[in-house]
C-alpha cells in the first residue's frame, strides 16, 4: 500500500471518530425522551460511519487522481 493511501486511511479514521461522535450526541438529544434512545442513537452513529467512511475515502481517491486534486507526491 502506498504512504498516500495510508495516510488517506488514517485522515478517515480519524475524522469519523470525531463525526462519529458528533452524530451520536445529536441523535441521543434528539431521542432523549425515547426509552431507548441509547440504542438509537449508537445504531444511527454506527450506520452513518461506516457508510461516510467508505464515501470519504473514495472521495479523497477520486480527488488524489483528477486533475483537480493537488497531488502529494511529485
Amino acid at each position: 500500500m502506498k504512504g498516500s493511501q495510508k495516510r488517506h486511511i488514517a485522515k478517515t479514521i480519524t475524522w469519523r471518530v470525531i463525526a462519529s461522535a458528533t452524530t451520536f450526541v445529536l441523535a441521543l438529544v434528539f431521542f432523549q425522551d425515547h426509552p431507548n434512545a441509547m440504542e438509537n442513537a449508537t445504531g444511527i452513529a454506527i450506520a452513518e460511519s461506516i457508510l461516510k467512511m467508505l464515501f470519504y475515502y473514495l472521495h479523497e481517491r477520486a480527488w488524489y487522481k483528477s486533475k483537480f486534486g493537488i497531488s502529494a507526491e511529485k
